[in-house]
């Protein structure tokens, strides 16, 4: 049988700043990451609604691609694991030990994966969800009640659970088998060699390369900037520093100064990490992201409401597996003006043009509905209003999941380049079947555990009437310390209050130093050890990027400064989405092929 092809030649600079990076892959990125920031400087609001109208035409025209791309993307993985002859493949050579303890490893893969996402949404996630989701949009259940929980964390395991961990495993395992198994350079086109071999040397490697580079620059930078903004509402809740917040709404929020400066103190530190390399700065704060999660966690522990936590955990673990499927599976499209006028009783087709914005409005409610009608859509009677909101279901149905299951996709795909690369990095002399159960199961219970812990306790506080309300209007990032306000006080709370925000802050110089190391092995063909000035200068882009386009989001009155980073982001997750699907069919078809290799070797011996 044929050998695979491995002679995998990147072109890289003999000499001068580049030597030993590709200089086709540096300046094509380099490019786009600096139009980019130049356009959201010059032109803020342009860049701001440009980025918001492309992002939004995307999710109309791909949201049902999404859906259904990471449901096989979390079932391949499922049997990829349990067929004996693909689980147990050593990545490495025979007998090899695992390069990294059992704790190291799983606190790097922990604090690089969902670090930071976990601390800004353990608590918003199930509290968000809790008040709008599926059940609640469709008039099933009312959000905010005892009713809503179980619906609330359907949906909350699905966005933090095995869909999202799958996702950055697919990257990881298709770079971590080729890496180590053919020594072939831990980039992403190796991902791609089964499928188009020594056509990968040229400009469709080049492609592929600068597509893993931008969308995980644009992934980690939405990360970055979540995590900024509750830096920020951190060290205003220790200090009490208006000068960061912006005071304008009903609840203080990180205003663009605070915002620009928690930023350059995260990615200075981060900088600094970074040109330590993996060995030592990364693993040394993952190891301490760890330990003062534990020390978070135990605090919710002891004065939360653990029971209710454990309680909903295990409701909502059967609840999430019972669902699995139709989570995975069950895509909307948009709601025509045509089909949604076709679904309207006969009394309310004429006025179908007045009706159907707020019968569609995800975020919205039916008595916001009602409200909100004038003239003759207000005086329909309440049974036949009750029937148009109901034929309006669809829409919003299709605008939630744009808004949020597909907003969490497009994340993780632009996220997984970095955490698929950099778990690859840290997982050589690993079993299939151990990076996929490693990766994928344990980290997802874990996330599992502080959603229910630390959300379970701050919509117990609410469902008891002690919270009256101000976590619910809190906003996001403030959310995990109005949570301990409500829970603790005096000096205890004054310390952990601290602790959190130090968590914060590793968990982010963490994030992005990966990110900074994983940038610049795509760009020097998968090599380990890369220069430190190239570390510093990707550093100081991925700054420029992450404050340029939070600067446009706050542009026009912008109430929301995730807005332009957040559409960039889902923007440049989708061509990578397709390089993710083309990396499964080459996984197939390498697996297959060497087991059939392994056969006819054995049977000729």
């Amino acid at each position: 049988m044929k050998q695979p092809f491995t002679d995998l030649e990147i072109k890289k600079a003999g000499s001068g700043f580049y030597e030993g990076h590709s200089v086709e892959i540096a300046l094509l990125s380099k490019g786009i990451i600096v139009a980019l920031v130049i356009w959201a400087l010059i032109w803020p609001a342009n860049a701001n609604g440009v980025l918001g109208s492309l992002n939004w035409r995307i999710l109309e025209d791909f949201n049902a691609f999404y859906i259904i791309v990471v449901g096989f993307f979390a079932f391949f993985l499922l049997v990829v694991a349990a067929l004996p002859q693909t689980g147990k493949r050593v990545m490495g050579r025979n007998g090899e030990a695992p390069e990294f303890s059992n704790f190291s490893w799983f606190s790097m893969m922990f604090g690089a994966g969902l670090g930071v996402g976990l601390m800004v949404f353990a608590t918003a996630e199930p509290l968000g969800l809790w008040g709008s989701n599926p059940l609640v949009v469709s008039g099933v259940v009312e959000g905010n009640t005892a009713e809503a929980l179980q619906s609330g964390y359907r949906y909350t395991f699905l966005h933090y659970g095995f869909h999202a961990w799958a996702i950055y495993v697919v990257t990881g395992l298709s770079l971590a088998y080729y890496a180590y198994t053919r020594d072939m350079p831990l980039t992403i086109r190796s991902a791609l060699t089964p499928l188009f071999g020594k056509w990968v040397n040229g400009i469709l490697g080049h492609v592929v390369d600068v597509l893993g580079v931008v969308a995980t620059i644009l992934g980690v930078s939405v990360t970055i900037g979540f995590g900024v903004s509750q830096f920020i509402d951190g060290v205003y809740a220790i200090s009490g520093m208006e000068w960061m917040m912006d005071m304008t709404g009903d609840a203080p929020a990180p205003g663009t100064v605070g915002l620009i400066s928690g930023l350059v103190v995260i990615m200075g530190l981060s900088i600094i990490s970074a040109v330590s390399g993996v060995g030592r700065g990364v693993k040394y704060l993952s190891n301490l992201n760890l330990v003062l999660s534990v020390i978070l966690l135990l605090t919710f522990v002891v004065f939360g409401s653990f029971l209710f936590a454990m309680t909903t955990y295990a409701s909502a673990f059967v609840d999430y597996v019972l669902n699995f499927a139709s989570l995975s599976f069950g895509a909307y499209g948009p709601q025509s003006a045509d089909a949604f006028a076709a679904a309207l009783p006969e009394a309310a087709k004429p006025l179908a043009g007045d009706l159907k914005a707020g019968a569609t409005n995800a975020w919205g409610s039916y008595d916001g509905f009602v409200g909100g009608l004038t003239g003759a859509a207000a005086e329909l009677p309440a049974e036949t209003l009750a029937a148009v909101y109901e034929s309006g279901n669809e829409g919003r149905q299709f605008g939630w999941q744009a808004g949020w299951t597909t907003f969490y996709w497009a994340w993780w795909i632009a996220f997984s380049p970095f955490v698929g690369l950099f778990l690859a990095r840290i997982s050589r002399g690993r079993t299939v079947r151990e990076f996929i159960i490693g990766c994928v199961f344990a980290p997802a219970m874990v996330c599992f555990a502080w959603m229910t812990i630390l959300g379970g306790t701050a919509i117990d506080l609410e469902l008891s009437g002690a919270a009256k309300g101000v976590i619910i209007g809190a906003s996001n990032t403030s959310k995990l310390f109005v949570t301990l306000g409500e829970m603790i006080s005096g000096g205890f709370l004054s310390g952990i209050t601290i602790m959190s925000v130090v968590l914060i802050m590793t968990f982010l110089v963490t994030s992005a130093d990966s990110g900074i190391l994983v940038m610049n092995t795509i760009m020097s063909g998968g090599e380990q050890d890369t220069g430190i000035k190239h570390r510093i200068v990707w550093g100081v882009l991925l700054t420029f990027v992450i404050g340029a386009l939070l600067i446009a989001g706050k542009t026009n009155g912008g109430a929301d400064p995730m807005e332009a980073l957040k559409s960039a982001m889902i923007i440049g997750a989708l061509p990578f989405t397709v390089v993710m699907g083309l990396m499964c069919l080459a996984l197939i078809k390498a697996l297959f092929r060497d087991g059939k290799r392994e056969a006819l070797s054995s049977s000729t011996d």
